[in-house]
């Protein structure tokens, strides 16, 4: 499920509502909405301004790195370039300087000349243009209101952005499939146009007014239309990026889809018309009049407001938002159901598989035979909130003290975290003296000034901290070696070019947050590094793992490239990541040497299926905390950005570890059902913000030496031990309490066995409660955390398990 509103980051701006073509399967004009005809043809000049400003405000708040806007009609063009420069300009001039615009026109292209070309070229602006194939398959649809061709106009528009001066402005070309055209011939027509990328688009249809299927021509004629053209493209060795065949691709791998038509990403999209009234997704006029409406508008309502909209957010449910027959598909995570609007019957609304579905199941399960590929289960999404200061208010301490902690909160923990983490890094420093690598620290400080993000994101890593505090306090596993390698990873991410020596260990080359280069041997490498590509110096990558070039060489001379513009060598291990929500991605670190801090047995590099069957997992377990855990999964998915895979325990032992010393990651073996993953993931992730709490203020006089017994293990342990791990328990026990109330009136060996959980687990708690009310040591906040607790765990105290299960947890106290 949603937690939250996902924030926009894709904007369609209507700059004109009419057209100059009359498009029989146009969406606006043609199908069930009538809405366009009381708009303002022209968007007037207040409403680009108030609506330049909305996006603004919501990139700020946000935090937003670019948006994305699409100036959008009818037809854009008829706006004419005086207002067209005046909505590219508002929206430029708006935007915080810490967002990037990617400003775009979608255009039928008949009025596209050299002027407007000029104009697209000073102004930024890439252009996409509508074409479905040849002059026969094109004219098909797309003429002018007399019956006249359109398609000399847009293939003379086409030829522009194919000019050397324009080539760049030239986004790609979208195309409606009509299945009485020739698949091959549609094409082939499309390729020798050389388009930096094609979108095959269905024909928008509902139930209620189902596509075209020509007689004799099959059950599934659009999968069939769209095969063939698969067939060709892979025949030529994909020469061109085909969105819908590259997001099938991606999703069987466990990745985001490209398009709002295929897969379980939330919808971030939200279209401003004409007159300034904010709407859903065009593609809705499909279904019934006024059904894309919201009621808001740029003057009276913020991006958040409609962000919150029931239409927006059903299109950001992922599973829980579709119909019982697409939860039950075994492509369902690459399918998505269909386009939202395509769903439509009156009778039962949206809660239906889509039109298209015997055409999606066909394309679907026919690439993934083809592929080898096993689909796995999507995201869930949930926005996490903007960032706020790392101080602690009295109402964030106290829903910590309650084991929770909102996104704002756990973010706070965050930054301080990071704070620690350069103190750490400037004592070891400082120690370390002449005998640091030579030239890493100037290295660091030179780009904190330049490209503090880089540092921010290298240092927030969680085994950079666990490095730093390892090396001051002397323990094995680390050394000065490290500082060389957390700056080479710095100036990857930060553009930078340059050289420095870094060490070899294990026969491989470590970057923190970036990977490994298996090199063999030991010693130390020269790291020659030069910038990536389309970047300037200092400005930081996020996604540097993909495109940062470099080169290291070996003591014995041998060299290994890693460049974004050939095919990445084989010793290059990137640290792989998997999208769990739409902006939250997490780090399966499988390559770092200090991820042994768990003190458990790690796995060593996963295989491609393993990190699927992980992605898989972490997806399906998020849905699960989303639903059952709400107050914990938006602290996970605010500040779990690592997990580190351990090796697996004795058959049937749930393995599983945070660090002290490494904010942000929770070592799991992954265990063999999801329900267990989201247990472990709430579990380990309490130890993580307990720490972090710890590590600035004192719940507990940490003079105390005592030893406490804790119900659930027979050695006693220190006071921190027992609170660490009654902070634990209190997520595990509110997790069991949420499968009993699933299990409601349901007997079984399952539901019997998560009774007994519940009151195992609840008993263990209390009483670990009551010895830390006992123990004399707890400070004024360590008594507000056990009283919080305390009203966590009451509610599940009273709820009934059966006598068995009350049984058991009597027997699991004497025996404690």
């Amino acid at each position: 499920m949603t937690l939250y509103p996902v924030p926009f980051s894709q904007f369609v701006l209507k700059v004109h509502s009419r057209c100059d073509l009359a498009c029989d399967h146009c969406y606006v004009y043609e199908h069930a909405d009538t809405s366009w005809r009381g708009r303002p043809r022209a968007v007037a000049a207040e409403v680009l301004d108030r609506t330049a400003e909305r996006i603004a405000e919501h990139a700020a708040r946000h935090r937003l790195r670019t948006v994305h806007i699409v100036l959008h009609g009818g037809e854009p063009l008829l706006a004419g370039p005086v207002l067209l420069r005046r909505a590219a300009e508002s929206l430029r001039a708006a935007l915080p300087a810490s967002c990037a615009l990617d400003l775009r026109i979608h255009t039928n292209g008949v009025r596209l000349d050299q002027a407007f070309c000029e104009l697209f070229d000073e102004l930024d602006i890439r252009v996409g243009v509508s074409l479905d194939g040849g002059a026969a398959a094109n004219d098909r649809h797309r003429r002018y209101a007399d019956g006249r061709s359109s398609y000399a106009h847009v293939i003379a528009a086409v030829s522009l952005l194919r000019k050397p001066e324009f080539r760049h402005l030239y986004a790609g070309l979208l195309c409606t499939i009509d299945v009485e055209n020739d698949p091959l011939e549609v094409y082939d027509a499309l390729v020798e146009l050389e388009p930096p990328r094609i979108d095959f688009l269905l024909p928008h249809a509902t139930w209620d007014a189902p596509p075209k299927r020509p007689a004799g021509a099959g059950q599934h004629p659009y999968a069939d239309w769209l095969l063939a053209v698969y067939d060709r493209w892979e025949a030529q060795g994909r020469p061109v990026p085909v969105r819908t065949f590259d997001s099938v691709h991606r999703t069987l791998r466990g990745q985001s889809s490209l398009t709002e038509s295929l897969g379980l990403d939330p919808s971030d999209l939200v279209v401003i018309e004409t007159d300034g009234t904010f709407e859903q997704a065009d593609s809705l006029k499909t279904a019934y009049d006024g059904a894309a409406g919201t009621g808001f508008d740029v003057f009276a309502h913020s991006l958040d407001q409609v962000a919150g909209h029931p239409g927006m957010m059903k299109r950001q449910s992922g599973l829980a938002g579709l119909s019982e027959a697409c939860r039950a598909c075994p492509v369902v995570r690459s399918c998505g159901g269909g386009l939202y609007a395509h769903r439509w019957r009156t009778e039962t609304e949206f809660d239906n598989p889509s039109v298209f579905c015997p055409d999606l199941l066909t394309l679907v399960t026919t690439i993934r035979d083809r592929t080898g590929r096993t689909p796995v289960l999507p995201a869930q999404a949930g926005a996490p909130e903007a960032l706020r200061p790392p101080l602690l208010t009295d109402q964030q301490l106290d829903q910590l003290a309650r084991g929770h902690g909102d996104a704002a909160t756990v973010r706070a923990l965050a930054s301080a975290q990071l704070d620690l983490s350069r103190g750490l890094l400037a004592a070891v420093a400082d120690r370390a003296g002449a005998a640091a690598p030579p030239g890493a620290w100037e290295l660091l400080t030179d780009l904190d000034a330049q490209a503090p993000q880089a540092v921010d994101t290298v240092l927030a890593h969680p085994y950079v901290r666990a490095w730093a505090s390892r090396w001051l306090l002397d323990e094995a596993g680390a050394d000065l070696g490290g500082l060389a390698e957390i700056a080479a990873a710095v100036a990857l991410r930060a553009g930078h070019r340059g050289a420095l020596r870094v060490p070899i260990r294990d026969g491989a080359v470590h970057l923190p947050t970036l990977g490994r280069v298996l090199t063999g041997g030991s010693g130390r490498a020269l790291l020659e590094f030069g910038q990536a590509d389309g970047q300037a110096d200092g400005q930081a990558d996020e996604q540097a793992d993909g495109r940062v070039r470099f080169r290291v060489r070996t003591p014995d001379g041998a060299a290994v490239h890693v460049a974004p513009d050939r095919q990445v060598d084989e010793r290059w291990q990137p640290l792989r990541r998997v999208r769990v929500l739409d902006d939250w991605t997490v780090a399966l670190e499988d390559v770092d040497p200090q991820r042994d801090s768990h003190q458990r047995p790690v796995e060593q590099r996963i295989s491609a299926d393993a990190l699927a069957d992980w992605t898989g997992a972490l997806r399906e377990a998020w849905e699960l905390l989303g639903r059952d855990l709400p107050q914990y999964a938006v602290g996970i998915a605010a500040g779990l950005g690592t997990i580190t895979p351990l090796a697996p325990g004795p058959a049937g032992r749930e393995v599983s570890a945070a660090a002290r010393q490494a904010f942000g990651t929770v070592g799991i073996a992954r265990p063999a059902t999801a329900p267990i993953l989201a247990m472990l993931l709430a579990h380990e992730f309490q130890h993580v913000k307990l720490g972090a709490v710890l590590d600035f203020h004192d719940l507990y006089d940490p003079a105390d030496t005592g030893r406490y017994h804790a119900p659930w293990r027979p050695d006693p342990r220190p006071l921190e031990a027992l609170l660490q791990g009654t902070y634990a328990h209190l997520a595990v026990t509110e997790f069991w309490g949420t499968r009993v109330a699933a299990y409601d009136g349901v007997r079984g060996e399952a539901a019997e066995r998560a009774r007994g959980r519940l009151a195992v687990r609840r008993a263990h708690t209390d009483r670990a409660i009551d010895s830390l009310l006992d123990c004399g040591a707890l400070t004024d906040l360590g008594l507000r955390f056990a009283a919080g607790m305390r009203a966590t765990v009451a509610p599940w105290l009273d709820v009934p398990v059966g006598r068995a299960a009350e049984t058991r947890a009597r027997r699991a106290l004497a025996g404690s």
